[in-house]
């Protein structure tokens, strides 16, 4: 089945059925945002029910998967720590300073347990105010960084 998504003109992402039955307002989730981004995506109507689901965004025209994209990154916020500048006390809370792959940020972590290990070398670390950042890889840190962090590990 060929897929063909896009944005209405109200900017709404919008999908028209073999059917005929345009389905307007969709919101996609990933299954496993995390673990694998690539694969089990929902679009999800405006009731909360499952409308399609696209079981890897290879399976998808160029265009229909760069509009489902930009429709993921609209609606996820996760940014990538790619160096710790400072962080300020061995104790909780602590006040980080880092560079993110969206820019500079500035993070308190309550205690140690905002740092969750989703692999070995794989971080998931939630800041006071709810904000998530990931490390993927702790050993891609440069030295400095590294230090930084493995005083809470």
């Amino acid at each position: 089945m060929s897929i063909t998504l896009y944005h209405n003109p109200h900017g709404q992402l919008c999908w028209r059925a073999p059917d005929g039955t345009e389905h307007r307002g969709l919101v996609p989730v990933r299954a496993f945002p995390i673990q694998a981004p690539q694969e089990g995506i929902s679009l999800v109507g405006p009731d909360g029910k499952e409308v399609l689901w696209v079981a890897h965004l290879n399976e998808l025209p160029p265009a229909t998967r760069q509009v489902l994209e930009a429709s993921l990154a609209e609606r996820e916020f996760i940014p990538v720590i790619e160096r710790i500048d400072a962080v300020d006390s061995i104790s909780t809370p602590s006040h980080w300073q880092v560079r993110t792959d969206r820019g500079p940020a500035t993070l308190v972590l309550k205690g140690e347990e905002d740092i969750r290990h989703l692999s070995a070398q794989h971080l998931l670390i939630t800041s006071r105010e709810g904000v998530q950042f990931r490390i993927p890889d702790l050993s891609q840190l440069d030295r400095p960084s590294f230090k930084r962090i493995e005083r809470f590990l």
